[in-house]
C-alpha cells in the first residue's frame, strides 16, 4: 500500500504525458495525427482511467485510516530560502481526486460522442488532457507556490477550452473576458501569497495560519493587515467560483462546447476556488472579519445567481447561474464554519450539475437535425419543449439532476443543501434567509428549465420563431459555426417535419446514466444521523468519529429544518408548474407589471453594462487622453526639436560662406558687442 502512496504523483502526470505526447503529434505531424482520432482519443482517455483507478484506491486507503502521505523534493535553494515542491495525499486530497478524475473520465467518454463530426477533435482531448492533468495538480500541490502555478495552468486551459470554436466572435470574446476577469482575482491571490510570506516566511498552510495567529496575539501585526491579507488570497477563489462581482465571465464561458461546460464550468475548476478557501482555512477560521465577508460573499452570489436564471432562455446559461449560486452556498458553508457541508456540497453538485451540463448538451445535440448546428437556434428553450418523448434517456436523467438541486429528498443534493441551511440559521439566522429564498428559487427555475424543454409540445418547426432569434443574433454581431450560417430565405415557409429530435448516441447516453447513480445515491454518505462524510472531511485540527456525530443529533432540528428547506422548494416546483405547465400564471403579465425587476434579472442586474461603462469605456477614455498628452507633449517636443535644427542650420548655412573678410567682421561684430555689454553692466 505504501507503494501506492510513492507513486500517487502519477495521478497527475499521466493525462498531462497524454496531452504532450498528442499535443506534439498535432504539432509536428498534424495529417497523421487527426487522421488517428480514435486512437488518439483512446490513449487520452485511458491514461485518465488510470489516474482515475489510482485515485479511487488512494481514496479508499484513506478512508479505512491510512496516515496523509506528502512526498517533496527541493525545488528552489538559495542562501536562507528554500522551497519544496511535491504533493499530498489525505483525505481531502484523495476526495477531490476523485471527483476529478470520475467526472473527466466520464466527460471525454461523451466527448466522443458530442465532438465526432468536429475537425478539431483531437485538439479538443488534448485540451481535455492537458485540463484533467492541471486540475490535479492543484488539488495534489502541498504550499501556496504549486498552487499558483496549476492555478494558472488550470486557467489558460479554460482560457484555450471556452474559445475552442475560436471563429465565433461569442466564442473569442468569451475567452478574452475569462481570462481578464480571472486575472483580477489572481493577482490579489499573488499578492497575498507574496503578503503572507513576508510575515510568516512559509508557503505551506498549517504553517501559515499558526505562525500568523501567533504574531497577530503577539502585536507582531495588526489584526487589519492579516485580514487584509487574507481577503486578498480570497480573491483568487472569488474570480474562479464565479462569486460576486467577478462572476461575470461564467455564463459567457458556455460558448464553449458543451463538455467543457460540464467539466471545468461545473464540477471541477469552478470548485477550485472552494478547495483553496477550504485548504487556507487555518489561516481564515482565525480572523472573523475574513469569515464573515466570506460567508456574505457566497450568499449575495447564491442570491444574484438565482434571480438571474428564471428569465434567461439560453438553456446552458441559464445552467451556468444555476451552476454560480450553488457555488455560493458552498462558499458561504465555509464562511460560516461549516467546513464539511461546504466540501459535502462540492462533491454532490459536482456530480448532478455534470449530469445536468451533459443533458443539455445532449438535448442540444438532439435538436441539430431540426435546427443545425447552430447554437443560436438550438440552444434557445423557446424552440424546445416535448422532448422528452424523442430523448426518454436525456429526459430521466435531467429530471434526476434537477430533483437533486431542488433538493428534494432522498436525491443527493437535499442532504448537502440541507447540512448548509442548518449551519446558517445557527450561525446567521440573516443568512439562513437568504440561502432559503433562493432554495425557492432554485427549484422554481430547474423545473421551468426541465418543463420548458422536455415537457409540452415541440415548438422547433416554429419558422416565424427562429427568424425572430436569428434576428436578435444578427443584431448582436454573433457568428455562427464554419459555413452553418443561416440565410434570411432558409427562414422563410414552412419547416421540414420531416426531420424530429433523436436521443444521443451510446457514448452519450452512458455518462448520463452513470452520473445518475451518485446524483440519486452519494448524499446518503451524509446523512446526518450517518454522516460518514463529516468523519472523514473535516476542517483541520477537528476530529469525530460517526458515532459522536450521531450523538449530536437532533431529529427534532433536522425535521424543522429540512422540512422548511423541502417545503419552501416544493412551492417553487408548484409555481413552475402553474406557470410553465399548467398555464395558470402568464409570465409575460408578470414581468409587464413588475418590469423593472424583470429587466434587473434578464439584464443579470446590469454588472456588464456597469463594468463597461467604467472599466471599458473608462479605459479608453483615459487612453485617449494618454493618446492626446503624447500626440500634443511628447510628439511636440520632438518636433519642436527638429524644427529648430531645420531653421539653425538654414540660417548657420548663410554665415558659412568660405570668404575670410566675412568671418573677419563677424569677429569684430562680436567683439565689439561684447564691449558694449560689458561697458553698460
Amino acid at each position: 500500500m505504501e507503494s501506492l502512496y510513492q507513486y500517487s504523483w502519477l495521478i497527475p502526470v499521466l493525462p498531462l504525458i497524454g496531452g504532450a505526447v498528442i499535443g506534439t503529434g498535432l504539432i509536428t505531424v498534424s495529417e497523421a495525427t487527426n487522421s488517428q482520432k480514435r486512437l488518439s482519443a483512446g490513449f487520452i482517455v485511458s491514461l485518465m482511467g488510470t489516474s482515475m483507478v489510482l485515485a479511487i484506491a488512494l481514496l479508499a486507503s484513506q478512508f479505512q485510516g491510512h496516515e496523509a502521505f506528502t512526498g517533496t523534493i527541493e525545488w528552489v535553494s538559495a542562501g536562507n530560502f528554500n522551497l519544496s515542491m511535491g504533493y499530498t495525499v489525505d483525505h481531502l486530497s484523495s476526495l477531490m481526486m476523485v471527483i476529478v478524475c470520475t467526472v473527466a473520465f466520464l466527460v471525454m467518454i461523451y466527448t466522443d460522442g458530442y465532438m465526432s463530426h468536429d475537425a478539431g477533435y483531437v485538439r479538443f482531448y488534448t485540451y481535455l488532457s492537458l485540463f484533467g492533468a492541471s486540475m490535479l495538480g492543484l488539488v495534489v500541490s502541498n504550499n501556496l507556490v504549486e498552487i499558483y502555478i496549476f492555478w494558472e495552468l488550470v486557467g489558460m486551459c479554460s482560457y484555450l477550452l471556452v474559445g475552442y470554436w475560436y471563429e465565433r466572435k461569442p466564442a473569442a470574446e468569451a475567452a478574452q473576458k475569462a481570462f481578464v476577469v480571472n486575472r483580477v482575482g489572481d493577482f490579489g491571490l499573488l499578492l497575498g501569497i507574496l503578503g503572507l510570506y513576508w510575515c510568516t516566511g512559509s508557503f505551506e498552510f498549517g504553517t501559515i495560519g499558526e505562525r500568523l495567529q501567533e504574531l497577530v496575539n503577539g502585536g507582531s501585526i495588526a489584526p487589519a493587515l492579516a485580514a487584509f491579507l487574507a481577503v486578498l488570497v480570497f480573491l483568487g477563489p472569488v474570480a474562479k467560483s464565479a462569486q460576486v462581482p467577478l462572476h461575470t465571465w461564467l455564463p459567457d464561458a458556455m460558448e464553449g462546447p458543451t463538455p467543457i461546460s460540464a467539466l471545468i464550468h461545473a464540477a471541477t475548476m469552478v470548485a477550485a476556488g472552494v478547495f483553496l478557501v477550504a485548504r487556507m482555512y487555518p489561516v481564515f477560521d482565525h480572523i472573523p472579519t475574513v469569515m464573515n465577508i466570506i460567508a456574505w460573499t457566497g450568499a449575495v452570489t447564491a442570491f444574484v445567481g438565482a434571480t438571474i436564471a428564471p428569465t434567461q432562455m439560453d438553456l446552458k446559461k441559464s445552467m451556468a447561474y444555476s451552476t454560480m449560486s450553488q457555488l455560493g452556498y458552498m462558499v458561504m458553508a465555509m464562511g460560516i464554519g461549516a467546513y464539511s457541508a461546504g466540501m459535502f456540497h462540492l462533491m454532490t453538485h459536482a456530480y448532478f450539475k455534470a449530469m445536468l451540463f451533459l443533458c443539455c448538451g445532449s438535448a442540444i445535440h438532439g435538436m441539430e437535425p431540426v435546427v443545425g448546428h447552430d447554437p443560436v437556434l438550438s440552444q434557445d428553450m423557446r424552440l424546445m419543449g416535448g422532448l422528452r418523448k424523442f430523448m426518454p434517456i436525456t429526459a430521466i436523467t435531467f429530471l434526476i439532476g434537477v430533483l437533486a438541486i431542488s433538493g428534494i429528498p432522498p436525491f443527493a443534493g437535499f442532504w448537502s443543501k440541507d447540512e448548509i441551511l442548518g449551519a446558517a440559521f445557527q450561525a446567521n439566522p440573516a443568512l439562513w434567509a437568504v440561502g432559503w429564498i433562493t432554495a425557492a428559487l432554485t427549484a422554481f427555475y430547474m423545473f421551468r428549465m426541465y418543463l420548458m424543454t422536455f415537457e409540452g409540445e415541440f415548438k422547433g418547426y416554429d419558422m416565424a420563431k427562429r427568424k425572430e432569434l436569428y434576428q436578435i443574433a444578427q443584431d448582436k454581431e454573433i457568428v455562427l459555426l464554419g459555413s452553418g450560417a443561416v440565410k434570411a430565405e432558409e427562414l422563410e415557409g414552412e419547416a421540414d417535419r420531416s426531420a424530429t429530435p433523436h436521443e444521443s448516441p451510446i457514448t452519450m447516453a452512458l455518462p448520463l446514466i452513470i452520473l445518475a447513480i451518485p446524483a440519486t445515491l452519494i448524499g446518503f454518505v451524509g446523512m446526518p444521523w450517518s454522516n460518514f462524510f463529516e468523519a472523514f472531511v473535516h476542517a483541520p485540527g477537528e476530529t469525530a468519529t460517526v458515532a459522536e456525530l450521531a450523538a449530536e443529533f437532533d431529529m427534532n432540528e433536522f425535521v424543522l429544518m429540512a422540512g422548511s428547506s423541502v417545503a419552501i422548494a416544493t412551492v417553487g416546483i408548484i409555481l413552475a408548474f402553474m406557470t410553465y405547465m399548467w398555464g395558470k400564471i402568464d409570465p409575460a403579465a408578470i414581468a409587464a407589471k413588475y418590469k423593472t425587476v424583470y429587466n434587473l434579472s434578464l439584464n443579470k442586474w446590469y454588472f456588464d453594462e456597469i463594468y463597461d461603462r467604467i472599466f471599458v469605456q473608462g479605459s479608453r477614455r483615459i487612453a485617449r487622453q494618454i493618446m492626446e498628452v503624447d500626440y500634443r507633449v511628447v510628439d511636440g517636443a520632438v518636433n519642436l526639436t527638429g524644427i529648430a535644427t531645420l531653421v539653425s542650420g538654414e540660417g548657420l548655412k548663410y554665415l558659412e560662406n568660405g570668404r575670410a573678410q566675412f568671418y573677419a567682421l563677424i569677429v569684430f561684430a562680436a567683439v565689439l558687442l561684447f564691449v558694449i555689454v560689458f561697458s553698460i553692466t
